[in-house]
């Protein structure tokens, strides 16, 4: 069995209100009874992409566990991957994909961004990536991970700028039937869907929280009060995937 927690859309700005919603979670984390294989942080870890911003996140990020995450549409490659994950160059043009194996799971953590907007898009270059990933330990079951969530949630706020191109991905995923679920963020709701088959999991948001999608229209459209949520989804051996969702007071 494999236990893992996602969270997503930090938004760090150098602040300490923002700090301090991340780290009560993080707190949460790392002080539960039973161990965590891994926490997953599904992007918009910065909101301006800047160095500073990932110096704070390495700092409120920091746990026993492995923490495992890909870039959203606020973070910047360069400085992500410079400061995150320890690389010594690279700027913005190429994506920034990752693979780990815990737990006896793959992690394939692909960067959905598209440099200067706010829609999500997989290069090809990082769909080839993902089919050699996969095709390399096919009895492992395998988490495909990244930022936007590749089809509407009827969220209009959302909807617009979600990831584009997804037949591309359902290609690629359909000829691989190890991969338990598909793991993303950006909406700062939690939702549960299906995509290709398999399920498609959204992580609810740390910095605030989508209004409820029939409830746009009626206000701002995320409420910055509501508690910071995370997802736990638990992977038995029989690939048999369950996940809760929390909010913490």
């Amino acid at each position: 069995m494999l236990v893992l927690t996602q969270l997503s859309d930090l938004h760090l700005d150098g602040g300490e209100r923002r700090a301090a919603r991340a780290e009560r979670i993080m707190d949460h984390l790392n002080g539960l009874a039973a161990p965590l294989d891994a926490v997953l942080v599904t992007g918009d870890i910065a909101d301006h992409g800047a160095p500073e911003e990932y110096e704070q996140a390495l700092k409120v990020l920091s746990s026993p566990y492995p923490v495992l995450t890909c870039p959203g549409n606020h973070d910047a490659r360069g400085p992500y991957g410079r400061v995150l994950l320890g690389r010594e160059s690279g700027g913005d043009a190429a994506p920034v994909n990752t693979a780990h194996r815990i737990g006896g799971a793959v992690f394939a953590l692909c960067d959905s961004t598209v440099p200067g907007e706010d829609r999500g898009f997989l290069a090809d270059e990082t769909l080839a990536w993902l089919d050699a990933v996969l095709a390399a330990e096919p009895a492992a079951p395998a988490f495909v991970c990244f930022h936007h969530p590749p089809v509407p949630l009827h969220a209009p706020y959302v909807d617009p700028i979600r990831q584009f191109g997804e037949e591309r991905l359902a290609a690629v995923i359909a000829r691989h039937p190890q991969v338990a679920a598909l793991l993303c963020g950006h909406a700062h709701t939690a939702a549960a869907t299906s995509f290709a088959g398999r399920p498609l999991l959204v992580a609810p948001g740390v910095v605030s929280r989508l209004v409820f999608p029939w409830r746009e229209g009626e206000g701002e459209p995320v409420d910055y009060e509501a508690p910071p949520a995370v997802a736990f989804h638990v992977l038995h051996d029989d690939q048999r995937l369950v996940t809760h969702y929390r909010a913490l007071p």
